[in-house]
């Protein structure tokens, strides 16, 4: 990997550099990463809210998500296995970027297709074009956080990481305050749902995909270094390799879905005979259940090992030799500080953001004042804290604005309570929302260019896909009964909770200091 440049720039360098066609590109590329993301994570909780589905049912669609959690387990794919008549053309990133892309549209529009509220199996219909475009945005971000840091240097990874923040923001505020304003301008409301105006609206965000298969069309094919084994593999390989990833996803995803039925019936049981919080037991008994997912593949894999489906040295340079490098790097003890860090970092605002939605509108919010303030004005604010994390970032380092940004998250959670307490007050709701973006914006970049700096350049996509998958997995698990938690609890105690989840990220960070000074 190469080391840090230490040279100085003078402002005219700088500003040459904001203006650098890469940097523009990870512009474009952060709009079409954030457009996914907020119909997903967002926008598809306020559609369903209007629909009338319950609040439970809404924070449990956030686990259509997940894609970007387990986007390690097909990050190795993406990473070696070249696509017939794209890749000769475009390149290997570049034609996973097409593909990604066209998988995102085709989503986008099948979900607005769909009736939410239509009765019959629209609701599965729904979940899995969510869960369909989860996977689709989440490929797509594997291939953008490669590119992104093969493209340029370590030392400009806080500069591109800010921009690439910038563009996302502003795909989210498109697919969030865009999207709200579109619905309301198309005849939908809360009290008076037509499905026919989300239809229009999610149309509307797939043709805004285009920006993204612009800017891969015009991009240029970052250079990159060797991995193991690239060159000596044939095409039988990676198609056998292909197969063994469809078998696995298939048992997992079998697995997962036919275990539904029998997880209902224990968390009655074990609640009915334990004097334990529901919420609690619920949990317990899905982490059970993902749990026998993943050991079910885990034997498949074995099985198709066995059995000589695939080749062995290619699944070992593929899956075992990215972990095995970043242990040989920072040694057993250190690699597991780093990645608890990883994995907590952003709990408390991820924990918070599934349910903030819902709570604008129980607040009594419209959507016009949820779109202006806390999409349009919020991703003002964030984009202002990004800016200000990647000069900060390149003048102080990058430990002391990750624990100035994990202190100012717990901190701006707290802000949450008071709102609770004040209803439906639009002056606390900006001064809220300034300083949660502020500090979000602030955070996400110091983070982000930590990640890419623990990143070994011969294993880019899989390390990185690894580091973002655990940086949103427990965080998005517990998002998803956040819904439970507030009707058992209420707002006040729920907003104080994600806070009180801040304070161990500031130990570990603490904890970290001497690896993270290093980069």
């Amino acid at each position: 990997m190469s080391r840090p440049d230490t040279k100085k720039r003078t402002w005219s360098e700088t500003l040459a550099i904001w203006l650098h066609p890469r940097v523009v590109a990870m512009l474009f590329l952060g709009f079409s990463a954030g457009i996914p993301f907020s119909l997903t994570f967002f926008t598809l909780s306020i559609w369903l809210s209007e629909a009338g589905i319950s609040r439970s049912t809404v924070t449990f669609f956030s686990w259509a998500a997940l894609g970007y959690s387990f986007k390690f387990i097909w990050a190795p794919l993406v990473d070696r296995m070249p696509l017939p008549f794209l890749t000769p053309h475009l390149g290997r990133r570049r034609s996973w970027l097409l593909v990604s892309q066209a998988v995102i549209i085709a989503a986008i529009i099948w979900m607005a297709l769909v009736n939410p509220g239509g009765g019959g199996n629209s609701l599965i219909c729904m979940a899995m074009a969510a869960v369909l475009l989860g996977f689709a945005s989440a490929t797509q971000d594997i291939v953008i956080d490669a590119y992104r840091i093969e493209c340029v240097e370590v030392s400009l990874q806080a500069l591109m990481s800010s921009v690439y923040i910038a563009g996302y923001r502003i795909g989210m505020l498109v697919a969030g305050a865009g999207a709200l304003f579109l619905a309301s301008l198309f005849g939908t409301s809360k009290g008076s749902y037509h499905y026919s105006a989300w239809c229009s609206t999610y149309l509307v965000m797939a043709i805004a995909m285009a920006a993204g298969v612009v800017t891969t069309l015009f991009i240029p094919e970052p250079e990159r270094n060797q991995q193991p084994g690239d060159g000596i593999y044939s095409t039988a390989d990676y198609v056998r390799f292909l197969g063994l990833f469809l078998l696995v996803a298939t048992l997992f995803a079998t697995t997962f879905f036919f275990s539904a039925a029998p997880a209902a019936t224990a968390k009655g049981l074990i609640a009915g005979k334990l004097p334990m919080n529901r919420n609690v037991v619920d949990f317990g008994v899905e982490a059970c259940r993902l749990l026998a997912a993943l050991f079910v593949a885990g034997v498949g894999i074995r099985f198709a090992l066995f059995a000589g489906m695939v080749d062995r040295r290619m699944v070992f340079d593929t899956y075992v030799e990215p972990v095995r490098d970043f242990f040989s790097r920072y040694g057993g003890r250190t690699a597991m500080l780093l990645l608890t860090l990883i994995g907590f970092y952003k709990l408390s605002d991820i924990v918070l953001g599934v349910v903030s939605n819902i709570f604008y509108l129980d607040m009594g919010f419209s959507k016009n004042v949820i779109a202006g303030v806390t999409k349009v004005y919020g991703v003002g604010m964030t984009i202002l804290g990004g800016f200000l994390g990647g000069v900060l970032t390149l003048r102080f380092g990058v430990y002391a604005i990750l624990f100035l940004g994990a202190f100012l998250s717990a901190v701006s959670n707290l802000l949450f309570m008071v709102l609770a307490r004040s209803g439906a007050d639009v002056s606390m709701l900006t001064m809220v929302i300034a300083v949660d973006n502020l500090s979000a914006g602030l955070a996400a970049t110091a983070f982000v260019a930590f990640l890419s700096s623990l990143t070994n350049i011969s294993f880019t996509a899989v390390q990185y896909a690894l580091f973002s998958s655990m940086m949103t997995l427990f965080p998005k698990l517990i998002g998803g009964y956040s819904g439970e938690i507030v009707t058992a609890w209420g707002y006040e105690s729920f907003f104080l909770l994600t806070a009180v989840m801040g304070i161990p990220v500031l130990i570990l960070v603490w904890m970290a200091r001497d690896v993270v000074e290093l980069k």
